[in-house]
């Protein structure tokens, strides 16, 4: 099986969705066929990975949107995409790869997957001001979901996201997986970490890890640390990531008075690393609503770290308030309240840690397989006629630049291997 991946994040930008593709492609390069990977173009990137890596035009948006934006009407990329010849494509982001995969769609003839990761209509509103503007990029992800031959989402929440952005077509759920075992990284790996940020034993070590972006809960953990604080408890809070609001994250921290507290330790790229540092953290915060069944809850899971999360929130779908992880409102007196309770009976976090291990973990390779099986019946299905997809705007204007691109191809063959020479 040949399959094509796209999205719009791929590093030298990670996150959550980078790390999906990234898995996808490397287990069904490893196990089940070929696996091409088209993504925006990011200047003095080199791409060292298992599977090919097809780079498109991009312009610098990263100040408005945080990533490069892809160019998807580009004739070099569209070019060795076709010529991967792919049995199905699979976008995992609803614009510019989106696009990108219905061109692909037309001058390849399979089948297009969708699956909708993010709650867009939040980043939306974050970079747009214009409430016009705002409604017009939220039609255009709608037509682009639209436009899919079969719409996959992340968990129940996200379904329910795309519901409220007016999307009234099917969808599958389809979980996403883990790459690290499911057991704590080995004891020395620990102690470096440790070292590295002057973790005391016996003083709770507390956890995020994400883009340092405000609505991921970010001043919700730096208020309710302040409180705890003030209520006697000393503790180690450990935020792993980078993002806009970093700067002013470090500086609420010195103004609260918690930076002794408190260490920002950036994105940590090294996959060891990280998996050491979810295993020493006793404790993983999430006070976010805006996540759909965020990986990095489920990475916790595997080191036997359990997550603190809000109450009714999709990252909370799934998870037992008490067995395997701790629910709360979605303010700051909660989730300090929430911390003492836990910082006062300590042997808590072990128990709570260890059933988050047993519940919550699912291998990326048990999420390819089931992935793959689906592909199967998708391309089956579409190659008898039998997915009705639904209409959308662009489907015109993709078949016209697919014509002029198949056009444009002939034009190049030599006359010799032209099909309509006479």
């Amino acid at each position: 099986m040949n399959v094509c991946l796209a999205n719009d994040s791929f590093p030298p930008l990670y996150d959550g969705v980078a790390n999906t593709v990234i898995n996808y492609a490397r287990i069904i390069q490893e196990r089940y066929g070929n696996a091409a990977v088209a993504v925006p173009r990011y200047p003095n990137v080199t791409d060292d990975y298992p599977f090919e890596v097809v780079r498109y035009g991009s312009i610098d948006t990263t100040r408005l949107v945080g990533y490069r934006a892809g160019v998807p009407f580009t004739a070099h990329g569209m070019r060795r995409l076709a010529e991967f010849m792919p049995d199905v494509i699979h976008c995992h982001c609803p614009v510019a790869s989106a696009v990108l995969c219905r061109q692909l769609r037309e001058n390849t003839g399979a089948p297009m997957i969708l699956t909708y990761h993010t709650k867009f209509d939040i980043d939306i509103h974050r970079a747009i001001e214009s409430k016009l503007f705002r409604e017009t990029a939220i039609k255009f992800i709608l037509d682009n979901i639209k436009s899919a031959d079969e719409v996959w989402v992340v968990n129940r929440g996200a379904g329910e996201n795309l519901r409220s952005l007016g999307y009234d077509g099917d969808y599958r759920i389809m979980l996403n997986g883990v790459e690290f075992e499911n057991a704590p990284a080995p004891a020395e790996e620990q102690r470096a970490v440790s070292d590295e940020f002057a973790l005391a034993d016996g003083i709770p070590v507390l956890l995020f890890v994400g883009r340092m972006i405000r609505y991921k809960g970010i001043w919700i953990i730096l208020d309710g640390l302040k409180k705890l604080m003030d209520s006697g408890v000393d503790f180690r809070m450990l935020f792993v990531g980078d993002g806009d609001d970093l700067a002013e994250a470090k500086e609420y921290a010195r103004s609260l008075g918690i930076s002794g507290k408190t260490v920002f330790a950036g994105a940590v790229r090294d996959r060891k690393k990280l998996r050491a540092i979810y295993s020493r953290a006793d404790l993983f915060l999430l006070p976010s609503v805006f996540d759909n069944n965020p990986i990095v809850v489920k990475e916790a899971a595997a080191c036997s770290t359990a997550s603190v999360l809000i109450r009714g929130s999709s990252s909370a779908e799934g998870v037992t308030d008490g067995v395997n992880a701790v629910l709360i409102g979605e303010s700051a007196d909660e989730l300090a309240s929430a911390l003492k309770r836990l910082a006062d009976n300590p042997e808590l976090f072990s128990k709570l840690g260890h059933a988050a291990s047993r519940d919550l973990y699912l291998s990326w390779e048990d999420s390819v397989a089931g992935a793959v099986a689906r592909y199967s019946d998708v391309i089956r299905a579409y190659r008898a006629g039998e997915t009705q997809r639904m209409p959308a705007h662009l489907d015109n204007a993709i078949e016209a630049v697919s014509e002029v691109f198949r056009a444009l191809e002939k034009l190049r063959q030599p006359l010799s291997d032209r099909s309509d020479k006479t």
